[in-house]
């Protein structure tokens, strides 16, 4: 897609029973490579960023209850659906460099980001001074190792022999993500990846296609370690999300930017976990629940 609006293909998507119209747009970033997005709604503009192994297909509930207030800009990061690949020099730079780019196409200052894109979101919250301010939920902020990336080489070791399955549950096994034994996911996961190829929409990306992409996210995490103390510098508003379902190490690590961050404000959902932001559990309106919060904290002078 052109970086212009004449260039835009509108589409139906189906999302449960919600039927919403986005457009496509697309920017290029320093190094040359296309990031595109899905866009609705009008007002003041806000970035979405999907977590790991997500794509803007899957933020889709979010952007739309916060449609209504916001022009909402759901992007496909490096890797992913509308966006051109990773690249040879993937790092921390390339996606606060996606970011600052997107925020002058766009002309948005507010950014949310969900788990390791919650790690793009707070650097460049420190480095961007187009980000006025930033909403996160759980942030794998590592810090001295704590959240271990030795997953990796096993994880490129199933993608490289075919085995989408196998590394995404080496990486949930490893993040303390899951409880249940491999045997069990392994069959539950090979089968669901061929049900959903089933279901996809136009621009849709499958979660085979995406489970690779993880690795990168893991590098992001690993990148990052030990970089708590450097956020004390950071002097603009943040929300800090999360759910008392999730796994502990990431309620302590919003404990931690709680007492690091000077401008920071900590809202914990009593029936949510990691998942809330895109789907949430059965019968839970995760998305629009946060997007209520979201919208206080991103209208608030």
């Amino acid at each position: 897609m052109g970086e212009h609006g004449s260039n835009r293909d509108e589409r139906d998507v189906a999302l449960s029973s919600i039927h919403i119209p986005y457009t496509t747009g697309s920017t290029t970033s320093v190094d040359g490579t296309t990031i595109g997005y899905r866009q609705v709604g009008g007002g003041p503009g806000v970035l979405i960023l999907p977590a790991g192994t997500q794509a803007s297909q899957h933020c889709m509930r979010l952007a739309a209850a916060l449609a209504n207030d916001f022009t909402v800009y759901v992007i496909d990061r490096r890797g992913r659906g509308l966006s051109g690949p990773h690249g040879d020099r993937y790092s921390m730079a390339r996606e606060c460099e996606d970011v600052d780019t997107l925020l002058a196409k766009t002309g948005a200052h507010f950014v949310f980001g969900h788990s390791s894109s919650a790690l793009v979101a707070l650097q460049a919250a420190l480095t961007l001074p187009a980000v006025h301010k930033i909403a996160i939920y759980e942030p794998p902020l590592s810090t001295n190792g704590s959240i271990s990336t030795a997953w990796i080489p096993r994880f490129d070791r199933e993608i490289a022999e075919g085995k989408p399955a196998a590394a995404m549950i080496t990486f949930l096994k490893a993040d303390h993500l899951t409880h249940l034994p491999r045997w069990l996911l392994l069959p539950l996961l090979n089968w669901y990846l061929k049900k959903e190829k089933k279901t996809l929409l136009p621009d849709d990306v499958s979660l085979e296609a995406l489970i690779p992409t993880q690795r990168f996210d893991g590098l992001l995490v690993k990148e990052m370690d030990g970089r708590l103390e450097t956020f004390a510098h950071l002097n603009k508003d943040v929300l800090l999300l999360g759910g008392a379902k999730s796994p502990t190490f990431l309620r302590d690590i919003l404990d931690s930017l709680t007492h690091t961050l000077p401008h920071a404000r900590w809202i914990e959902y009593s029936e949510f976990d990691h998942s809330a932001p895109n789907q949430g559990r059965p019968g839970q309106a995760g998305p629009e629940r946060i997007a209520q919060d979201l919208k206080t904290f991103f209208c608030q002078s």
